[in-house]
């Protein structure tokens, strides 16, 4: 069994272009629920989020979806999570994924998806917590997100050792892998978020 018990993961509320996008979220969740790995996700139902919540439990594994209570005035919450916690906001909902997991996977997404690996890798950074963080590269999502942060290091504005705060992992195979030899991480400073 892997020391990873609960994995957060950050995608999209959108299915993307690409259908290898929503193929690996599949992929992802087949892959969680087979290996007892708890899903923890912001609990919604559509996009790339809804894809991996519903492959999960479609696997016979847990998911515990963290959505503030707008959200689900717009019916976009999952109906059918294991667990469905409702927080009074956007901060207290990111608080709590980081509260509830031993490891972030960050997948494709748009800005709520970069906010999230940002807030994450920051945290990281600050010392706020020591928890494994990885980045799956899905058809070359992965790119921009990376070349940013180099940009940052090229530029002066970040230490290069900003890179060793999150790892690339090529494709949900590799992420699968990768997570059945990873320990899980330390909580850090969880008071000063």
């Amino acid at each position: 069994m892997t020391a990873i018990q609960s994995l957060a993961v950050f995608c999209g509320s959108r299915v993307g272009i690409n259908p290898a996008y929503a193929e690996a979220g599949r992929a992802l969740g087949r892959g969680l629920g087979a290996a007892g790995i708890r899903l923890v996700f912001g609990g919604g139902r559509i996009g790339i989020m809804g894809v991996v919540a519903d492959a999960v439990l479609a696997a016979g594994g847990k998911a515990l979806g963290v959505i503030p209570e707008f959200l689900t005035q717009w019916e976009v919450a999952h109906e059918n999570v294991t667990q469905m916690v409702v927080t009074d906001s956007m901060h207290s909902r990111k608080r709590r994924l980081y509260e509830e997991s031993d490891a972030f996977l960050i997948m494709p997404g748009g800005l709520g998806t970069f906010d999230e690996a940002f807030e994450i890798i920051t945290w990281r950074q600050l010392r706020l917590h020591d928890k494994p963080i990885l980045l799956c590269n899905v058809a070359g999502s992965a790119g921009p997100l990376v070349a940013t942060i180099d940009h940052a290091i090229e530029q002066g504005f970040a230490d290069p050792g900003c890179r060793k705060l999150f790892e690339v992992i090529e494709g949900v195979p590799e992420v699968l892998h990768r997570l059945k030899a990873l320990p899980a991480g330390t909580g850090g400073r969880p008071e000063r978020l």
